[in-house]
């Protein structure tokens, strides 16, 4: 398996695009991070380390690690875009919290194959998908009975 870096510089190269310093320290904080982050929090992150790099810059990249196969965009609420690595990661989905904005992420193989048999039925090539659940957790739902008593 090629490491991350590797995996960048490649689909850099394959875009005539160079691996700069910048593109270099926004992937090492990106993969220092094992939560799920917004392009701001990366942002004040590459401040807090000394790392005066754009947020044009910063947008680029993120959108070009995503392209690449390394970061994945997840929407949450009003097209709210988080970023979380996924390279060397198992696929995973999420259900999302709309009273505290908690992720809990999930794996559930059954879900997984009946994708695959539609995509089968239907002779259809699935390159990737996205399964977001919006609800409310389990602190939520107890708070919001509490307050209907």
């Amino acid at each position: 398996m090629l490491s991350k870096e590797d995996v960048f510089k490649e689909y850099l190269e394959s875009k005539k695009l160079k691996f700069t310093a910048e593109r270099q320290a926004i992937l090492d904080r990106v993969f220092a991070n094992h939560k799920h982050f917004e392009a701001d929090e990366l942002l004040v992150d590459l401040r807090l380390n000394d790392l005066k790099i754009s947020k044009a810059t910063i947008y680029r990249t993120l959108s070009l690690l995503v392209k690449s196969g390394l970061l994945r965009e997840v929407i949450f609420g009003e097209r709210h875009a988080h970023y979380e690595h996924v390279y060397g990661h198992e696929h995973h989905d999420h259900l999302v919290c709309n009273g505290c904005g908690k992720i809990i992420e999930f794996v559930e193989y059954r879900i997984e194959k009946l994708q695959d048999e539609v995509c089968r039925e239907n002779n259809f090539k699935a390159e990737s998908h996205r399964l977001q659940i919006q609800g409310l957790c389990e602190d939520c739902m107890k708070k919001s009975n509490d307050t209907t008593k």
